[in-house]
């Protein structure tokens, strides 16, 4: 088929999970059930940061914001899939396709980032406990916040405007419940040598490097455990690292397998599946990983609680 840039008109069909027509209702409840309990996870892990002084410090500063970012992040995915399954309409437009994708890669991105950063928090906390007021300011951890943000949009924007080269022919399918960047290049009509390139890159800096601080810190962490003398104090300082400890296994085990894969694997609908584990999965996970082993986040949630039953 000759290439033409159709990208005016063209759209695209999102195939989803499955095309098995009984199971769609299965999947509409399951995945409605799953985004619910995300959001609302998620905003009682933010009010409760935000009514107790206790939790305004670095640590919970950074997770509130990883909690909006995890709302934000499974809201570009999520809503249109319920939508196209409920209406039966699989159909997304070409800019609805670009921006699904832009805003995907850009909470993706700061889940990563913020990750790292909640890393090296630990890092300073445990192995320069004295220090830690000082270096973990709240100047620094704005300009961490913002510096986060300002290299998600520039990097992630510029993959954008690569994109927009591609081109297209009609009604092109896509074996995935959303718009994929590198699903979107594997069914361009040009040539995709650029994007390619671009996509590696990024993939090694976001992915990679990341991952790199995260080991180092944890390294250190360990090694400065391992040489506290008393049990009580080991099991103290390794209880502030296991609920990150565990996220980081589920985002990283999820979202590196299906990355590091999806240059060579043809398109397929386990590649999809596999999405799901980081994209709705994890982001569900992470307020009852931190509800349920911290205690200040357990102690502030009863206060929140008690306090909307006092008012009532």
């Amino acid at each position: 088929m000759e290439a033409e840039n159709h990208t005016g008109t063209v759209k695209f069909i999102l195939l989803g999970l499955s095309e098995d027509s009984d199971l769609q209702p299965l999947l509409f409840g399951l995945f409605l059930y799953m985004y619910v309990v995300c959001v609302t996870g998620n905003l009682l892990i933010i009010a409760a940061i935000l009514s107790d002084p206790h939790l305004h410090t670095p640590m919970y500063f950074f997770l509130s914001n990883l909690s909006l970012t995890d709302i934000c992040f499974t809201s570009t995915t999520v809503p249109k899939m319920l939508a196209n399954l409920q209406t039966h309409d699989r159909t997304i437009s070409y800019e609805g396709c670009l921006t699904q994708m832009f805003f995907f890669m850009i909470f993706a991105g700061l889940d990563d980032l913020l990750l790292t950063i909640m890393a090296y928090d630990r890092f300073v906390a445990i192995c320069h406990p004295l220090h830690y007021t000082v270096i973990m300011n709240p100047r620094l951890c704005g300009l961490l916040l913002l510096a986060s943000w300002l290299f998600c949009l520039a990097y992630f924007i510029f993959q954008s405007l690569l994109a927009l080269r591609l081109s297209f022919c009609r009604d092109v399918e896509i074996p995935h419940f959303f718009c994929e960047l590198a699903q979107l290049l594997k069914l361009a009509c040009n040539d995709t040598f650029i994007n390619d390139i671009v996509q590696y890159f990024i993939t090694g800096l976001m992915g990679i490097i990341p991952l790199i601080g995260i080991l180092y810190s944890y390294t250190k962490i360990i090694s400065s455990i391992l040489g506290i003398a008393s049990a009580q104090g080991k099991y103290k300082a390794f209880s502030t690292c296991s609920s990150h400890l565990s996220i980081i296994s589920l985002f990283y085990g999820a979202g590196l397998g299906v990355y590091l894969t999806s240059g060579t694997a043809h398109p397929s609908r386990k590649g999809s599946v596999a999405s799901v584990m980081y994209t709705v999965v994890t982001p569900m996970l992470n307020p009852f990983i931190y509800s349920l082993r911290n205690r200040d986040i357990k102690g502030a949630l009863r206060k929140l609680f008690c306090r909307r039953a006092g008012a009532q």
